[in-house]
C-alpha cells in the first residue's frame, strides 16, 4: 500500500465517522470504508455532482453535513456562485504545500515582492495565494482586483518582482504604462507570474515570455480544492501536482477514461476539515498518460476542453466545442466551427459546419484530421458556409438525433 493509500484511507474513515452527509452517501452506494483501501478503489463510489454541494448546503445549511470538524474549528468561510460555502484548509492542510509547490516551479523565491491580483472578497483565490507565498518568504502586496492605475503604481512604486492573478489583467496594466510613454520592460522589475482563473492563449503566453521576459506559469484551480494542475512551458497539457488525487472520468459513468480520452474531472482531497471524495468538478478535460497503469499522478497531465454541460457524447466519445474550435483553428481560413450529430439508420453521423469562404476539399481533410486526431471521433462529413452563417451565440455542438 502506498503512502497515498493510507492517507486516503485515513481521510475516508474519519469522513464516514464525522460527516453525516459522507456517511449517507456511502449508504446510498452500498459501501463501507473498508470497501476503499485505496486509489484504485475509488470508481467504486458514484460522482458527487458538485450541484449536489448546493442542494445539501441549503437542506443542512451551513455546509451540508459535509463539515467533519466542529464550525469553530474553522478559521474562514468563503462564498463562491452555486451558492456554495467554502472552509479554508486549515493551517496542515496539503493544499498550502501544493500552491507553494507551484510557485517554487515558476520560480518565485523568498524576498520576492508579489503583486498579488486575485480577489480577496468571498471567494478563496486571493486567500489561498496569500497564504502560499507568505509561506515561502515572499512579500505579498494584497492589490485585489480592479483599480489598474493604483495597482499599476504599486508595482512600479515596490519594485514588484512577481505578479499573481489573470493574465488578462496582467496585460492591460502593461499597456496602461505603455499608452504613458512608460516602457515596461526597462521601468520595472516583474521577473514572474503565476496565472489562474481564465485561459492563457498562446499569443499571450508569448508576449509575456518573449517581449517582456517572464518566467510565466499557468495552473488550474478549484474554490474547493486550491491548485490541482500547472503548465510552465509551451503546448495545452498541464502537469497534475502530486495531491489532491485527480480523476478523468465518464460523466455517465464515473469510471476513469483511457489515456488521449476526454472526460470530466473529478477531486478527491485529503482534508480531514472537509472531505471532498469524488467530487464532480464540471471541467471537461483530455487525460494525458504516458504510462497507462504504472504512472505516479505527477507524471500524468491534462488538457482543459471546457465545461461538461457542453459536451455531446458521439459514438461514444465525448466532444466538447472546444475541441472543435481548436481544430479549426489549425486550417488557415476556417472560421466559426459547429458540430451537428444526427442519426440516419441508427448510426451516429458527425457533421462539421465550418465558416470559410472559398475552402474545399483540402481544407476539408485538413479539419477532419485535426478533430479526429483531438476527440478521437471520424467525421463524416464537412459542410463550408458563408461567414456569418453560425450565430455568436449558437451552440458548438448540436444533438439532432431522435430514438424513437
Amino acid at each position: 500500500m502506498s503512502e497515498l493509500d493510507r492517507k486516503l484511507k485515513r481521510v475516508i474513515e474519519n469522513a464516514y465517522e464525522r460527516a453525516p452527509a459522507v456517511r449517507a452517501r456511502f449508504e446510498q452506494a452500498g459501501l463501507t470504508p473498508d470497501d476503499i483501501q485505496g486509489v484504485a478503489d475509488l470508481p467504486k463510489l458514484p460522482i458527487l455532482p458538485k450541484d449536489e454541494i448546493a442542494a445539501l448546503q441549503q437542506a443542512d445549511p451551513p455546509f451540508g453535513g459535509m463539515l467533519a470538524v466542529p464550525l469553530e474549528k474553522i478559521s474562514h468561510i468563503f462564498f463562491s456562485p452555486g451558492p456554495i460555502y467554502e472552509p479554508a484548509p486549515e493551517p496542515d492542510d496539503s493544499a498550502w504545500d501544493t500552491a507553494v509547490e507551484c510557485l517554487k516551479r515558476i520560480g518565485f523565491t523568498a524576498g520576492d515582492i508579489v503583486l498579488n491580483s486575485f480577489s480577496y472578497h468571498l471567494v478563496p483565490a486571493g486567500f489561498l495565494f496569500d497564504v502560499a507565498l507568505r509561506r515561502l518568504g515572499c512579500i505579498v502586496v494584497p492589490g485585489g482586483v480592479g483599480n489598474s492605475d493604483l495597482q499599476l503604481k504599486m508595482m512600479g512604486d515596490l519594485g514588484a518582482t512577481g505578479y499573481a492573478g489573470t493574465p488578462s489583467f496582467l496585460m492591460s496594466l502593461m499597456r496602461k504604462a505603455e499608452a504613458n510613454g512608460v516602457d515596461f520592460k526597462q521601468s520595472f522589475k516583474l521577473k514572474k507570474a503565476i496565472f489562474s482563473a481564465e485561459p492563457l492563449p498562446p499569443s499571450l503566453r508569448q508576449a509575456f515570455v518573449q517581449k517582456y521576459g517572464l518566467a510565466v506559469g499557468n495552473a488550474y484551480g478549484t474554490a474547493e480544492f486550491g491548485m490541482l494542475a500547472l503548465n510552465t512551458g509551451e503546448g495545452m497539457a498541464m502537469q497534475l501536482l502530486a495531491e489532491p488525487i485527480v480523476e478523468v472520468v465518464a460523466p455517465d459513468s464515473g469510471q476513469p477514461v483511457g489515456p488521449g480520452e476526454t472526460g470530466e474531472v473529478a477531486v478527491t482531497n485529503l482534508s480531514r476539515t472537509y472531505p471532498l471524495i469524488r467530487l464532480g468538478t464540471g471541467d471537461m478535460a483530455m487525460n494525458v498518460d504516458p504510462n497507462p497503469g504504472q504512472s505516479r499522478q505527477s507524471e500524468r497531465a491534462i488538457i482543459l476542453i471546457g465545461r461538461s454541460g457542453d459536451a455531446v457524447k458521439v459514438r461514444g466519445m465525448f466532444v466538447h466545442p472546444n475541441q472543435l474550435r481548436f481544430a479549426a483553428g489549425q486550417v488557415p481560413g476556417a472560421g466559426k466551427i459547429q458540430g451537428v450529430v444526427t442519426r440516419p439508420d441508427l448510426k451516429d453521423m458527425f457533421t462539421l459546419r465550418v465558416e470559410g469562404d472559398g475552402l474545399g476539399d483540402e481544407a476539408a481533410a485538413m479539419l477532419k484530421t485535426a478533430v479526429t486526431n483531438l476527440c478521437r471521433i471520424r467525421v463524416d462529413a464537412v459542410e463550408f458556409v458563408p461567414a456569418g452563417t453560425i450565430a455568436d451565440d449558437a451552440p458548438g455542438m448540436v444533438d439532432g438525433r431522435t430514438w424513437d
